[in-house]
């Protein structure tokens, strides 16, 4: 299998995942994003798409598209690979033999279609994990709808959640039934391959993206549960089951911040900061539920010091009395953050297609473990001599006929010097 040039053999041998191998057919966020979680634990992910290229390469040239694809396909090793060709298929097949992991995010019953579902792989490779997620899942009345993150945030009541009780529902701006599905989607296969280590077999495990989604509204439910006709759909930026007072956003000379005051003894910190002790006692502001009963007041109250300060100095004061805040911050700022950048978890990247770009590392570290180099996403196929013909032993001549046939893209001579 294609290893890493930069990570030496030493360092891989502590990564978790390391010797795992997984044939990654999934495309745009969901599944990739659970891959891409793999290849940075140590696992070597040979990412498999069409002569096109999958959905979130081809939107590149929109421009939009290109650094999100940058993001959840590093350290991965693309070949190209028509599954509508009989000889593609075999193909599929003789790496399903060598592989540990499969996944997939296409429409329920694609795969069984194509002659190549759970079923007939795991005739092949019995100890196979084989992934799979789609937007409803694969039973139930809903299987075969289409499904894109704004359809499951608008299923799964995500965007009649977001807003204001006065104004038309709004989108999240995350992408949060794709990603909530994709973290879950790596936590099955690691719970499948983990129950492999006991029994020696693989299985066939199921994301659908508005299962994976539901439990995140949990503070809106509670409230529909508590109050139910007059619970209000959307709440704003304050707390979605209106359960916390203070909890929103404040206006500041210079933008905005978040201040949240989940105990009492919070908004006694709170009033404290703000010069305010005088109104430790005050029946309005005494309890949680005393601060709900007058959310206005309260919120009124913090405005009216926030807006005489910039945002970083409402943060510092606040955070220095260990009171949750906040600045609302722009993505550019993010994307600098001189945190995230100390741990590692986003890095400065050469890419060969991009330039210097930020891209993130895994949220999941391993201590004791350095993190696995970053390796910028490769171009289309870039990697089909290294698997095909190194990996799976095939020769040049049996490449050329299979490129002839249809079966796999073009290979280039400098993408088969890996092994």
């Amino acid at each position: 299998m294609p290893s890493p040039e930069s990570t030496s053999n030493d360092a891989r041998t502590d990564y978790p995942l390391a010797g795992l191998t997984v044939i990654d057919l999934s495309h745009v966020y969901n599944g990739p994003y659970a891959t891409f979680l793999m290849a940075m634990a140590g696992a070597e992910v040979i990412k498999v798409e069409p002569f096109q290229g999958e959905h979130l390469r081809s939107r590149g040239d929109m421009g939009g598209a290109a650094l999100p694809f940058a993001m959840l396909n590093s350290n991965k090793q693309p070949v190209t690979l028509n599954l509508k060709t009989e000889q593609g298929r075999a193909l599929l097949r003789e790496m399903v033999a060598k592989a540990d992991v499969l996944v997939e995010n296409f429409a329920p019953g694609v795969m069984d279609r194509l002659g190549v579902g759970a079923a007939q792989l795991h005739e092949i490779n019995p100890r196979l994990v084989y992934g799979s997620s789609s937007g409803y899942g694969k039973s139930g009345p809903y299987r075969d709808y289409p499904a894109m993150d704004l359809v499951m945030q608008a299923m799964c009541g995500v965007i009649d959640s977001t807003g204001f009780a006065d104004q038309p529902p709004v989108k999240s701006g995350a992408a949060i039934c794709d990603f909530m599905a994709g973290i879950h989607l790596y936590g099955a296969i690691m719970t499948a391959l983990y129950e492999r280590e006991r029994t020696g077999r693989g299985r066939v495990v199921e994301v659908s993206m508005q299962d994976a989604t539901y439990a995140s509204l949990a503070s809106n439910l509670g409230m529909l549960h508590a109050r139910g006709d007059a619970a209000p759909a959307r709440t704003g930026n304050r707390h979605g089951g209106l359960g916390i007072s203070p909890y929103n956003v404040y206006e500041t000379t210079d933008g905005y911040v978040v201040l949240n005051a989940p105990g009492d003894h919070h908004f006694r910190a709170i009033l404290e900061v703000m010069g305010r002790g005088d109104l430790k006692d005050d029946p309005r502001f005494l309890t949680r539920t005393s601060r709900v009963e007058h959310f206005a007041e309260v919120d009124a109250l913090i405005e009216g010091w926030t807006r005489s300060l910039a945002r970083n100095e409402v943060a510092q004061r606040m955070l220095a009395a260990k009171v949750p805040c906040a600045p609302v911050r722009q993505l550019a700022e993010v994307m600098h953050d001189p945190n995230m950048h100390a741990r590692g978890s986003l890095q400065w990247i050469d890419h060969p297609e991009l330039g210097s770009v930020v891209l993130p590392h895994s949220p999941l570290v391993f201590e004791g473990t350095v993190r696995r180099p970053i390796e910028p996403s490769l171009p289309l196929g870039a990697r089909n001599g290294a698997v095909f013909g190194t990996w799976l032993g095939h020769s040049q001549e049996e490449l050329a006929a299979y490129e002839e046939a249809g079966a796999i893209g073009p290979v280039r001579p400098e993408t088969t010097s890996r092994a």
